[in-house]
């Protein structure tokens, strides 16, 4: 099969009679021999009753990893890119040999990877959005303020209210000092414009009809009264532009409505700015990816679903749920999903394999001082010592990588 080569690791001699000795001892301890305790057996007494083969797959798991080994020390030279399939191919008295199918890195014909004709998007920030933003910064420093008067759209109304159907409560009905934002929507419809103009105190019958499409049978499209009282009325108050909200918000230099301008301005900006990079980079990729030719082996793809399956798990735990919820909720399993994220998966291993090759063709080399300096960098914007930070990414091998790859991607910029 292409991309896969088979090598066969024979382990015998005094390798084997020392993994057969040591398997008798293991094997030993746990047999059951008339006359002796367990492990007290002389080796005859044991080989009689269950023979040497009984030695054998016990023997083999013992000289594996040094066969593991054996065949990474001999085979340097060539790109592994997956875990070995390990099979057996023979066992007697005399050794053992195993297969192990190794997966090479498939070759990468790369075609043409430069002047993609692929454009950067600019970006553009207006004053609407500056003051949408800014209004949306002031809307979370908002204070709820007791207020007088009568209940007004966007006020928050606290009542007790209690729902009657056919002059009877009907369960779920009820609640006391619960806080409405009027105009939010979250009651049955009619019921939060009737609340308008009631003042503290106060108290009024409420009529409205449930939905056809409520979740309770007994509900679902029926009128119903709801007695309500309103406790208290509180107003949202929105803060001025002035010292002490810029002095709330805690931004460094920003002490007027100028520069509060400013630094939105700037950070909508830098988010635009890093949205459209990221289109670019991705519209380059798959651009450069239409002009390669690869082949690509099943196991890569395999392995990648794995990574992209794990990292929608810890997505999953963010939220509160576990893979198992997520089947039950979406009536899936793993194999429908793993499925789903082929494409993908086959993606992103397309991409790897094509910038590993342009680095090669651009001779893009990282030097270990470059590669220094790139890790200290990370880490002070982490805030962690340097040996953590690198143990954490994985050495510095994969700083050197990392910069191979953001070098190669630069190659695909240029014209």
């Amino acid at each position: 099969m292409k991309n896969i080569k088979e090598i066969n690791i024979k382990v015998e001699g005094k390798e084997w009679e020392e993994a057969l000795d040591k398997a008798f001892v293991k094997a030993n301890a746990k047999a059951k021999i008339d006359g002796f305790r367990p492990g007290k057996a002389p080796k005859e007494v044991f080989l009689k009753k269950y023979g040497k083969e009984a030695l054998y797959m016990d023997a083999a798991d013992i000289v594996l990893d040094g066969a593991y080994r054996k065949v990474f020390e001999d085979n340097k030279d060539l790109e592994i890119v997956a875990q070995p399939e390990i099979g057996l191919k023979s066992i007697d008295e005399k050794g053992v040999e195993f297969t192990f199918k190794l997966t090479l890195k498939p070759e990468v014909k790369l075609g043409k990877y430069k002047g993609l004709n692929v454009k950067k998007d600019s970006v553009k920030v207006t004053k609407e959005e500056v003051e949408h933003e800014i209004e949306h910064l002031r809307s979370h420093y908002a204070e709820n303020v007791v207020k007088e008067g009568k209940v007004e759209n966007g006020d928050i109304a606290i009542i007790d209210f209690e729902g009657f159907k056919d002059g009877k409560a009907f369960d779920g009905g009820k609640g006391e000092n619960y806080s409405l934002t009027i105009g939010s929507n979250t009651f049955i419809p009619g019921f939060e414009d009737q609340i308008i103009g009631m003042a503290k105190g106060e108290e009024k019958d409420i009529n409205v009809t449930f939905p056809e499409d409520y979740h309770s049978e007994e509900l679902k499209g029926q009128p119903v009264v709801f007695k309500v009282k309103v406790n208290e009325i509180k107003e949202v108050k929105i803060p001025e532009l002035d010292k002490d909200f810029f002095e709330d918000l805690g931004m460094e230099g920003i002490d007027s409505k100028e520069s509060l301008e400013a630094q939105v301005k700037e950070n909508i900006k830098a988010r635009r700015d890093a949205d459209a990079e990221n289109k670019y980079i991705d519209e380059l990729l798959e651009a450069a990816a239409k002009n390669v030719e690869v082949d690509i082996p099943d196991v890569m793809i395999s392995e990648e679903q794995d990574r992209i399956l794990r990292q929608y798990e810890e997505n999953l735990k963010m939220q509160g749920l576990t893979l198992e919820q997520f089947y039950q909720f979406t009536n899936s399993d793993e194999a429908a999903l793993r499925e789903q994220m082929k494409d993908e998966a086959t993606k992103r291993v397309t991409y790897r394999l094509m910038l590993e090759a342009i680095a090669k063709a651009e001779k893009i080399e990282i030097t270990d001082e470059k590669a220094n300096e790139e890790a200290e960098t990370l880490a002070k914007r982490y805030q962690m010592p340097v040996d953590e930070f690198l143990k954490a990414f994985g050495g510095i091998e994969m700083i050197k990588y990392d910069l191979e790859m953001r070098g190669a991607i630069d190659v695909l910029k240029s014209e």
